[in-house]
């Protein structure tokens, strides 16, 4: 979708997803959401989709497990996925397409909390920005727009200035509920998405033109 028109179109800033946009860790965490989901009884091939781009603690609560403590058992998963990276890589080109963008206009925004965000970043070579809004930041995970929003307001912007770039479907709407154009990112997606929004498989096929305070996204 090289003709959608948030080709060439001026942001103040980009925000980025981690999971699924910059880097995949999907092998690495469904090893520990099935660990979990097998001890609690849960049916894993019907969870495991359920799992991608929302907060742990969000993913428990939803379930409404009786006799489950939510917030032990999200420690747990968080400690579980901090020592397991074998298989987190970068999404091609998202380490070089990140490097070339100004430091105090970009951010990531990651259901992730902070320590393993940190952790999966430095396993897929993902150069760590000045502006992160992980799980601890927020009371509301996306869904919900605030990380977005936050992103937005530690960058000195406004959220309909920025361009998100996402691949999962609480993401996006938290892109949409915060006002700012959306970049749909495919490279982990098994089957073709059908979306309004642009769409980019490899950051190998873009680039970004720095003119003034405004970010252009173009094809390379």
């Amino acid at each position: 979708m090289s003709d959608h028109p948030v080709f060439n179109s001026a942001y103040r800033a980009f925000l980025f997803d981690m999971d699924g946009t910059v880097l995949t860790s999907i092998a690495a965490a469904e090893r520990v959401w099935t660990t979990w989901a097998v001890r609690h009884g849960v049916d894993v091939e019907t969870f495991l989709p359920t799992i991608h781009g929302a907060r742990a603690i969000d993913t428990i609560r939803r379930l409404d497990l009786p006799g489950v403590d939510a917030e032990a058992e999200a420690a747990w998963i968080t400690e579980a996925e901090i020592e397991d990276v074998d298989g987190v890589f970068e999404v091609p080109g998202a380490a070089t397409f990140l490097r070339s963008l100004p430091v105090n206009q970009w951010a990531i925004v990651t259901s992730a909390p902070r320590e393993l965000a940190l952790r999966r970043m430095a396993a897929a070579g993902i150069p760590e920005p000045e502006v992160m809004v992980t799980a601890e930041d927020v009371t509301a995970g996306k869904p919900d727009p605030a990380g977005y929003r936050l992103a937005a307001r530690r960058l000195g912007v406004e959220p309909g200035q920025c361009l998100v770039f996402e691949d999962a479907t609480v993401g996006i709407h938290a892109a949409e509920a915060a006002g700012a154009d959306l970049m749909i990112v495919t490279a982990t997606h098994e089957q073709p998405i059908e979306t309004p929004h642009g769409t980019l498989a490899s950051y190998e096929t873009v680039q970004v033109q720095v003119d003034a305070a405004d970010l252009r996204l173009f094809t390379a």
